[in-house]
């Protein structure tokens, strides 16, 4: 995966379990924070999972912003963070990891893609939930291979 959109600094390990809403906005901030998005991004992260769970299964959350808020993504990214005690998304939904998406023009379709081929494989999301490195983590995510 290009280093661009995904390196070390948009991995965070070992996290406490906080809220649904506090998980997303901190997915947000590392957004913001590393240049993806305007800090308008993060409402739009906000208002969408209160329309419809990003809550994937398989333990993992795909946090992104409303359409609209599209306007806000300065380039694409992507940011993983790992909750070993999980995150509760109502339900029964549980996840472990959340992969936060900004993805501009036809590129948000294409980082879905790829997170969804290589979270299909649960030895995937296993190794996703109890990576210790964030080397780890880019070799899952840049092609499934650990």
């Amino acid at each position: 995966m290009n280093q661009e959109i995904f390196n070390e600094d948009n991995i965070q390990l070992g996290l406490v379990s906080e809220s649904k809403g506090n998980a997303i906005l901190r997915a947000g901030e590392l957004l913001r924070k590393n240049g993806y998005v305007r800090s308008e991004y993060l409402e739009g992260m906000t208002k969408r999972e209160e329309s419809l769970t990003t809550y994937v299964g398989n333990g993992i959350a795909i946090p992104h912003g409303l359409p609209e808020y599209i306007q806000y993504i300065q380039k694409s990214g992507l940011v993983m963070l790992q909750y070993p005690e999980g995150v509760d998304f109502g339900e029964g939904n549980i996840a472990y990891v959340l992969i936060g998406i900004a993805g501009k023009d036809d590129e948000h379709l294409e980082l879905l893609s790829t997170i969804a081929l290589v979270c299909q494989e649960e030895e995937n999301v296993t190794k996703l939930k109890q990576a210790a490195s964030k080397q780890k983590v880019l070799e899952i995510l840049s092609g499934g291979e650990a």
